[in-house]
């Protein structure tokens, strides 16, 4: 009787563990927290920089003479507060100060102005350095897309989790430039382990259209979590508790999810090695280069935005950390919102259309961000933004997979490193170039210029509207509609070595 009850324990155990859906989750909290680690350093490294450059400021001794002569203690313990609000500062003093304090309010003026400068000019450092992951996934794509086909999914998964796991420590410890630089560089790495395998993993996984379409929402939902809960949380966590606070919270998260990898993916290389088409074969294939183009132009929008517009809102707005955050809280919300409805939506109004109105939009979006004067302007134009985002990763991510399967062989490593590059191109080049745009033309044109580059893409969608199959590939389609069909696959979807 013992040995029945646990033969049917270890056989649900099993059962368990291969579950697609518990595998869906695996492959939603990494590209969560990656995309948690990647967001929440955006409202922290501009002051972050900042303070290391200017460890000796002298506003700090000058609030300081004014809390001894004066009868409020809120001057000196909120005045990186009143640095930004110059008008509420002057009324503090002029309420609670019994002398003359014109040479006061002069010299803060002056400190205000010099911040305002050092801000402007730290743009283009702050680009290169969140850029710098995206390079570094970049460079690395390539060669996890064919490990993939050699080892399978597992290895290159939970290499992911290690790499990531020493990036947050190292952005929690760091005390230069040149140590963020490294943290982020680093993250790279591991951002491209874990996106390119679990993308993979996936596709491998819901062999289906539709069910791939509605799984691939739910995992770019993942990512649209970490997003969304990134800046805000970064933001608060640095102005109330301090640098150290939110990456120690990542990594307990982080060991969270290597943990269940180890449970449920078990770790190690599958005994025979996929052969499929070639990455140089995949990148001469037009249809999935128009694809990736389209991810790129997609995402290089916000990719502009996240070291340009914490900048902007703090000359302009003389926004505090956490508000900078907050900003990029509509976009994140809407991006989760589109991921998950358009997810299965885009599958049933074609994948090339949902694209093509969400560059559409894009477009439109951008151009009404510099138009806000408060952080409430920002809701409208920044929440259509990420809907559309989520229109266009939504559509093209599910596509890359149904392009392969029609026109190649159904293995997905490789062409998920060419969609993970697409996706870190505009992380790459939209960043590096924002801080030089911005100083060169303004805030306002670089968003215009981007604008416009995408409005020009969207009507090359109509060439994915009805891409042509190999004639081989055909006979694996059991539906002649190209938008509804399956995969007979030869292997069992139950075998768990490897994946």
């Amino acid at each position: 009787m013992n040995h029945l009850n646990l033969q049917s324990m270890k056989d649900l155990w099993q059962k368990w563990r291969s579950s697609r859906v518990l595998i869906l989750f695996v492959v939603f909290l990494a590209l969560f927290l990656d995309n948690m680690l990647l967001t929440t350093v955006v409202p922290i490294v501009p002051d972050y920089l900042y303070q290391l450059q200017q460890p000796k400021i002298s506003s700090n001794d000058t609030y300081s003479l004014l809390a001894k002569n004066c009868s409020n203690n809120e001057i000196i313990e909120r005045r990186n507060y009143f640095v930004r609000n110059p008008t509420k500062f002057r009324l503090l003093l002029r309420t609670y100060c019994n002398w003359t304090l014109d040479w006061a309010i002069n010299k803060t003026d002056i400190e205000n102005q010099e911040r305002t400068r050092i801000l402007e000019k730290e743009n283009q450092w702050v680009g290169i350095m969140f850029a710098s992951k995206a390079f570094v996934q970049l460079l690395t794509n390539p060669f996890v897309g064919p490990l993939t086909n050699r080892v399978g999914y597992t290895i290159p998964m939970f290499s992911g989790f290690v790499i990531m796991f020493i990036s947050t420590l190292i952005f929690a410890f760091s005390t230069s430039f040149g140590l963020l630089f490294i943290a982020r560089s680093i993250q790279g790495v591991g951002s491209s382990c874990s996106s390119v395998s679990g993308l993979g993993m996936l596709a491998d996984r819901y062999p289906e259209d539709e069910e791939r379409g509605k799984a691939m929402g739910t995992a770019l939902g993942g990512l649209a979590l970490g997003v969304l809960i990134g800046p805000p949380f970064g933001g608060f966590m640095y102005e109330y508790v301090g640098k150290v606070s939110p990456f120690l919270v990542l990594a307990t998260l982080g060991l969270f999810d290597g943990l269940l990898q180890l449970t449920v993916l078990r770790p190690g290389v599958t005994s025979v090695p996929i052969e499929g088409a070639s990455l140089k074969t995949l990148i001469k294939d037009p249809y999935i280069l128009l694809a990736a183009g389209a991810i790129s132009f997609g995402n290089i929008g916000i990719a502009m935005m996240e070291p340009s517009l914490p900048i902007w809102m703090m000359t302009t707005m003389r926004a505090t950390e956490f508000q900078q955050g907050a900003a990029f809280l509509p976009a994140s919300i809407s991006y989760l919102i589109g991921t998950n409805v358009f997810g299965p939506m885009a599958h049933k109004m074609g994948r090339w259309l949902c694209c093509m109105i969400g560059l559409i939009l894009i477009s439109i979006a951008l151009i009404g961000v510099p138009m806000a004067t408060s952080i409430y302007g920002l809701i409208i134009p920044n929440g259509l933004l990420g809907f559309a985002i989520g229109m266009v990763d939504s559509s093209m991510m599910p596509s890359m997979g149904y392009l392969v399967d029609i026109r190649h062989s159904s293995v997905y490593g490789s062409v998920y490193a060419i969609a993970d590059v697409a996706f870190c191109l505009g992380y790459a080049i939209g960043p590096a170039l924002s801080g030089f745009i911005v100083h060169a033309f303004g805030f306002r044109v670089m968003l215009y210029i981007i604008s416009f580059l995408c409005l020009c893409y969207a009507p090359l969608l109509l060439f994915l509207r009805n891409p042509p199959a190999r004639e081989e590939n055909m006979s694996l389609i059991k539906s002649d509609n190209h938008n509804s069909f399956s995969y007979i696959r030869s292997k069992s979807l139950d075998d768990d070595s490897g994946y």
